[in-house]
């Protein structure tokens, strides 16, 4: 994805600096719903005996493990609060937040049951979100062990992208944020259309030419992931525009065929990205090495995944970002706040920042 003023460089050299309210809103973000998270813990601490603590409790670890997934990932080495304090606490290690997010996944699924609504949190969202993070540490086997059980469990099918793009019941979706106005602001397609749709939007985002081009006429994923308006190639996964508010999908079972894919590799995981391909109207392809293997993994991830806040890291967690999207070393994290650094002087910045 690129601003409409450039190419995706100019998004990334316009962004990380300490100073960019982007960073400051999102790091701001996370800790202020992590403060909420920990408030509930403590007050299901009080009720062991009820059965909406219970559930309540496994929610929130799932969000603690949510949150701190998406901290790590972006930042790296955080400070982990266990409850809240008003105490300036330094940054942990990297390994020790990973930890911590196992852990909390941990909590999550031993309190949570079965999914009855993909609007509510369940234990399969946990184990999706323990897939996901199996990855993004390099433990192969056990994401692909969890992400096959998901796939086999019965419970979920891949759909087309008309039903899970438009709000429609569907077969796909492990775990949704019903985001409404009431609740949130937040409005991805206001971002992602231009005025000239019927909807309105503000086009602040735009998929890239590139982008673009790797949709095939016959991907059944192309209609809904990109429109033509008025000669400008615009996003069409949340289609409210500034008319309203679209779900947020955290979780969906294509993701676990992508998972289980690359954790597998090349001789055991095209069978997966194949079967995908082939529900989505493209024909199979059989890459002659890992190298090649990996890079039609990504490829397909921009596909199914577009504009669901993956590619960034994605490129990071593979090796590929400095390559394919010109970042420096010290890019592939984060900056820290400059507010903060100056609020908690136990904080340490990123080097290179």
């Amino acid at each position: 994805i690129s601003t409409s003023t450039g190419n995706a460089r100019d998004l990334i050299n316009s962004t990380l600096s300490p100073l960019n309210s982007y960073i400051s809103t999102n790091w701001n973000g996370y800790y202020n719903a992590l403060f909420q998270v920990n408030n509930m813990l403590d007050i299901t601490d009080r009720f062991p005996g009820s059965d909406i603590a219970r559930v309540a409790r496994g929610e929130a670890y799932f969000f603690r493990a949510l949150i701190y997934y998406n901290l790590v990932t972006r930042w790296g080495g955080v400070p982990i609060l266990r409850e809240n304090t008003m105490e300036k606490l330094p940054r942990n290690s990297e390994a020790e937040v990973w930890a911590f997010v196992e852990e909390n996944i941990e909590e999550a699924l031993a309190l949570l049951g079965r999914s009855t609504s993909f609007y509510l949190v369940s234990s399969d969202a946990a184990l999706a979100l323990k897939a996901r993070t199996m990855l993004a540490q390099g433990k192969m086997n056990d994401a692909a062990t969890l992400a096959d059980q998901l796939i086999n469990s019965g419970q979920y099918r891949l759909d087309s992208f008309e039903r899970i793009f438009r709000k429609e019941m569907n077969s796909e979706v492990i775990f949704a944020f019903e985001n409404l106005t009431e609740e949130s602001s937040i409005n991805l397609s206001d971002l992602y259309y231009t005025y000239a749709h019927p909807n309105k939007g503000q086009g602040v985002y735009r998929p890239t030419p590139e982008i673009v081009k790797l949709f095939d006429d016959n991907d059944t994923r192309k209609s809904i992931s990109i429109t033509n308006i008025a000669g400008t190639e615009c996003i069409n996964k949340y289609p409210s525009g500034q008319t309203g508010t679209d779900p947020i999908i955290i979780f969906r079972i294509a993701e676990m065929y992508l998972i289980s894919a690359e954790a597998k590799g090349r001789a055991g995981g095209i069978g997966r990205l194949n079967e995908l391909r082939r529900f989505r109207g493209l024909e199979d392809i059989f890459p002659a090495t890992e190298e090649e293997f990996l890079t039609a993994i990504l490829d397909e991830r921009r596909r199914e995944l577009m504009g669901e806040n993956f590619l960034y890291y994605d490129l990071v967690r593979t090796g590929r970002a400095k390559e394919e999207l010109g970042l420096l070393d010290h890019q592939v994290l984060l900056p820290i706040p400059g507010r903060e650094l100056q609020l908690n002087t136990n904080l340490t910045p990123n080097p290179g920042y």
